[in-house]
């Protein structure tokens, strides 16, 4: 946990992996973690805005100092792991977390 440890009984139950932030906008739905590489205040602005519940970054990757001040602003909890993003997602699938794409949400939806 890099920021927020007050937020460390969140629940999560979607994730969504994505370095193009404009496809986090476009295919993920709220409440998800966001998965990326990108370290970039972009990724932290567009995780606020996709109301996205965290951000986990990968590679050991760690946030920029502008990024991490502005993920203490909007209190936005950052992660960080060593696995890839394919590690990472087939990870936390194992574990139970649904995709979080606007096509998954439609699809569980029409199955009902």
């Amino acid at each position: 946990m890099i920021c927020a440890h007050e937020a460390l009984d969140l629940q999560v139950f979607s994730c969504f992996a994505a370095d193009l932030m404009s496809d986090v906008l476009a295919f993920s739905h709220a409440n998800a973690l966001l998965i990326t590489g990108l370290t970039s205040v972009q990724a932290v602005h567009t995780a606020d805005v996709a109301d996205c519940k965290g951000i986990l970054y990968v590679c050991s990757k760690r946030p920029s100092p502008e990024a991490l001040a502005l993920a203490r602003a909007r209190e936005i909890p950052l992660l960080s792991t060593k696995h890839t993003a394919y590690e990472a997602c087939g990870i936390l699938f194992q574990r139970g977390l649904a995709p979080a794409t606007k096509a998954a949400e439609e699809a569980t939806c029409a199955t009902r």
